[in-house]
């Protein structure tokens, strides 16, 4: 009796790794239009920001690109809506974007009532403080009674007020919808502190401020956001080719695999390099995808380093160490699920 139910347990493997995936609605929709629809920041340098002719650049950007790559092996075939903190729910809700992929904090209530499927971990942050160096301000337990500008809509007032009134502090709040006017406030005097995402302050100090240097990110991390792309609940298809872009981008760091060296490890004998490069089939069909889908998104955005550096990096104007974004092999958390 038990090798008959192992003998059928290994059948129904077997069934589902030829099988593949079921066709899913937004898998179908997006290869007939021909793009992936993505929803990014309006502009967030190093994340999600057009330059002066449109052209959209950014790790969020690029994990756009990348599923892009996955489905049609081309970066172009996505077309980007900027959205605000308030916009970008409803457009991944009523299906006006595919994937969102802006900054956004992985939470409960984002994953259950807001309706949101979280692919895995492309930026672990967390809530900071910037102000103006003329404050002489050197760490966060030095605000009591400061002016705060902070965007509407977001985690970031609820982490603000919990953590003036866990350390018994008061503070008057700026409230703004735009993260473009909560900058501009911020720079125009408006208050004496800007507040959010460490990466953020970062990227709107090197983007933004009219003299970087006068402007400070003090120490203390006041929350944690763990930043992802999301899609809608109900299409688990969908779902897996997202997730398991990022994956891919993981796991080829992992592998020492890059984009200028992938096709060095295309006669590889390791097993794991075969799967993930499509040498050995299976992993694409199980996707729905092309089996060089991750091969491709290698060879085009490269691994998950690769996209890191470029657009947030220590040799970018944001200056970013890997800290908690390292490996998990190096003391980070990044950590790629098995490719099989």
């Amino acid at each position: 009796m038990k090798s008959g139910i192992l003998a059928a347990a290994a059948a129904a493997m077997v069934f589902g790794a030829v099988t593949g995936a079921q066709a899913g609605p937004t898998l179908d929709a997006v290869k007939g239009r021909g793009f992936v629809q993505c929803g990014v920041n309006a502009g967030l340098p190093g994340f999600g920001n057009p330059d002066s002719s449109g052209n959209w650049t950014g790790l969020d950007v690029d994990y756009c690109r990348a599923v892009a790559v996955a489905l049609f092996n081309d970066p172009n075939k996505v077309k980007f809506t900027p959205l605000s903190a308030q916009q970008r729910f409803p457009a991944i809700q009523s299906g006006e974007v595919d994937l969102l992929s802006r900054n956004t904090t992985v939470t409960l209530t984002r994953d259950t009532s807001v309706g949101l499927n979280f692919a895995p971990v492309t930026y672990y942050d967390g809530q900071g403080f910037m102000v103006n160096k003329k404050l002489g301000v050197k760490s966060a337990k030095e605000l009591n009674g400061a002016t705060v500008c902070v965007q509407a809509g977001t985690t970031t007032e609820l982490n603000l007020a919990d953590y003036f009134r866990t350390n018994n502090m008061s503070y008057n709040p700026v409230v703004i919808e735009s993260n473009d006017e909560v900058n501009a406030a911020y720079f125009a005097g408006r208050c004496d502190v800007l507040t959010t995402d460490a990466s953020g302050l970062a990227g709107t100090r090197a983007g933004v401020a009219p003299v970087p240097d006068d402007h400070i990110i003090l120490p203390e991390i006041i929350s944690k956001e763990p930043l992802a792309p999301a899609v809608r609940h109900g299409d688990d298809q969908w779902f897996d080719v997202v997730k398991w872009t990022v994956y891919a981008t993981i796991q080829a760091e992992e592998m020492g695999i890059t984009s200028k060296n992938v096709d060095e490890f295309v006669n590889s004998k390791n097993p794991e390099i075969q799967r993930i490069l499509g040498t050995s089939p299976g992993m694409g069909k199980a996707l729905g995808l092309d089996e060089k889908w991750a091969y491709n998104i290698i060879k085009t955005m490269g691994n998950y380093g690769e996209i890191f550096e470029r657009n947030v990096g220590t040799k970018t104007p944001l200056k970013l160490e890997r800290g908690l974004n390292a490996l998990w092999t190096n003391g980070g958390l990044q950590y790629a699920m098995p490719i099989r």
